[in-house]
């Protein structure tokens, strides 16, 4: 079993995608419509060093997701994979999205675009701060984090990355306090992240009660194959629930390590990771060992890509 799976927010770079975009007409394609779809010219944005643009969050979401649908497009016409499950980090969700067919691409850059300004307006900057907790189990990092809240001061657990990485998020008061005592339950590292706002915690209700009223506009299609959620970490094979899923996840932990088991217990024994960087891939293999992890954002990576294909991956 096969699964494609898509990286978010933070797997930016300058000059991702630049290789795909020069080589294959179906990238630049991507690029364009996607620079039509949200008025600002993609190719320049990614590919020039802009004064730190690419990092802004209304602009590396929509970014990330261009690149990453170019990889997918490029990879299915070089080889044929075809996945069995999809899943994305956050923002990559999205682009699973659009792998599985329940997102015509034009559609989903246009929320991703309002998803990240909805995301940077909903809490003042340098009020929030997210940290990076390193060393400790799940359980651990939960607890701590109810013992630091409070009504007036907010943080919980973001993303549930791997065993022993989880990230933290909240009003920046409280992230710091939690990491201090992270630090002395026995943390091996704890790092406050350079992010603009803090990602899937209650702060970001205001994004979420907006990105409804966004994807009001949507329309969804049916599922060409399953794909795993962030919010539930579970195989949703219809739309019935998706935009309940989509909403919940802008203020819930991303259950990334649960997905991916999860998708290790439907049988997948081949990873794909599409996009910018290869973040995701160091994370499946900290979470299942007998797996097989492959990347595809650059040209040169199509050959052994395309051997698989012929060997029935």
């Amino acid at each position: 079993m096969i699964a494609f799976v898509f990286p978010g927010q933070g797997s930016q770079y300058v000059g991702m995608g630049q290789e795909l975009y020069r080589e294959f007409k179906t990238a630049r394609q991507v690029f364009e419509e996607a620079s039509d779809m949200v008025g600002c010219d993609l190719v320049k944005l990614c590919f020039e060093d802009n004064a730190g643009q690419l990092d802004l969050t209304v602009n590396a979401q929509p970014a990330i997701l261009t690149v990453s649908v170019a990889a997918l497009k490029v990879l299915q016409e070089e080889t044929g994979i075809q996945p069995d499950f999809v899943a994305g980090h956050s923002l990559g969700e999205y682009t699973a999205l659009v792998a599985n067919g329940a997102l015509e691409f034009k559609d989903a850059v246009w929320v991703v675009r309002k998803r990240g300004q909805f995301t940077q307006e909903a809490v003042p900057f340098g009020v929030g701060a997210m940290a990076a907790v390193l060393g400790l189990q799940e359980a651990e990092v939960e607890e701590i984090c109810r013992y630091v809240s409070s009504e007036k001061l907010i943080v919980s657990p973001a993303n549930f990355n791997a065993p022993g990485q989880t990230v933290i998020a909240g009003h920046r008061e409280a992230v710091e306090r939690a990491a201090d005592i992270a630090k002395e339950k026995g943390a091996r590292r704890v790092v406050i992240l350079d992010v603009s706002a803090p990602f899937h915690c209650k702060l970001m209700a205001p994004a979420a009660k907006r990105l409804s009223e966004v994807l009001d506009e949507v329309t969804f299609h049916d599922f060409k194959v399953p794909i795993v959620t962030n919010f539930d970490a579970q195989v949703n094979f219809n739309v019935s629930n998706l935009k309940h899923l989509l909403v919940n996840q802008v203020m819930n932990p991303v259950r990334w390590c649960e997905s991916v088991r999860v998708l290790y217990e439907r049988g997948v024994r081949s990873f794909f990771e599409i996009g910018p960087k290869n973040v995701l891939s160091g994370l499946i293999k900290r979470i299942v060992s007998d797996v097989e992890v492959y990347n595809f954002e650059k040209p040169n990576q199509l050959d052994l890509l395309r051997g698989l294909s012929y060997d029935g991956v």
